[in-house]
């Protein structure tokens, strides 16, 4: 028999040993959950990283397989054009077009966009070289502000003078006080107006070249004397 005393320290021993086993069995639970969690993150990681390479490996095939081959293919046929259609308009307005049309998201192709509009203002065909430079985007603002430049010219030819005059408008801001892209616009404007009869407004495009470009002479004439014929028509 088992005096009280001795009872009371194998109870206490009893219950020490079962506050250690739901210790124990606490401590499996967590790490079994912390465990899962760990299995089901590395999930989550490998699926991130998954789609990272494949959209990678998308990205990388688009650059070498088809965006580096396209943008040679447009520069070799546009350099093929230069070589071949020297000196006909004809065959360079249609070869370009082609190339324009077949590279149209291009640097080449807009060059070649640019070129085509050229070679069918040179022909005539004002309504063919609109087309072709509403396709030619370039960056270069001066290069840029050249083809607003032939549009307006097109548009002249057409008699569509409001036309005209947004054209060379536009060119005007386009050529950020380039010191012959601007007032060579301001002139072409001022033409316009001359044709409707507006001179008080191709005289103030005259003054404006005289006062922001002093130094620009349009052919042998000085500005002076479009500023002093614009007087005349309007008697003062």
């Amino acid at each position: 028999m088992f005096t009280a005393q001795t009872r009371i320290l194998i109870d206490s021993m009893a219950s020490n040993n079962e506050n250690e086993q739901n210790a124990i069995d606490k401590l499996d639970s967590n790490l079994s959950s912390a465990s899962e969690k760990i299995a089901n993150n590395k999930k989550i990681i490998y699926w991130v990283l998954g789609a990272i390479v494949v959209v990678g490996g998308f990205i990388l095939s688009y650059f070498f397989i088809y965006r580096n081959p396209h943008l040679k293919g447009a520069a070799e046929a546009y350099n093929q054009v230069e070589i071949t259609a020297v000196g006909n308009d004809s065959i360079a307005a249609a070869e370009y077009k082609k190339v324009a049309n077949q590279y149209s998201n291009t640097p080449s192709g807009h060059l070649a966009a640019l070129e085509a509009a050229e070679a069918f203002y040179d022909q005539g065909k004002y309504k063919e070289a609109i087309e072709c430079l509403d396709k030619a985007n370039i960056g270069e603002k001066v290069l840029m502000a050249n083809a607003i430049i032939l549009k307006g010219d097109c548009y002249v030819n057409l008699k569509q003078y409001d036309k005209a005059l947004d054209a060379f408008k536009d060119a005007v801001k386009k050529g950020d006080k380039n010191d012959q892209i601007v007032p060579r616009a301001l002139l072409k404007c001022a033409n316009v107006y001359d044709e409707q009869k507006k001179y008080a407004q191709a005289l103030e495009c005259y003054e404006q070249i005289k006062n922001e470009y002093p130094t620009f002479r349009p052919g042998n004439v000085d500005i002076e004397a479009y500023i002093s014929r614009e007087q005349a028509r309007l008697g003062k």
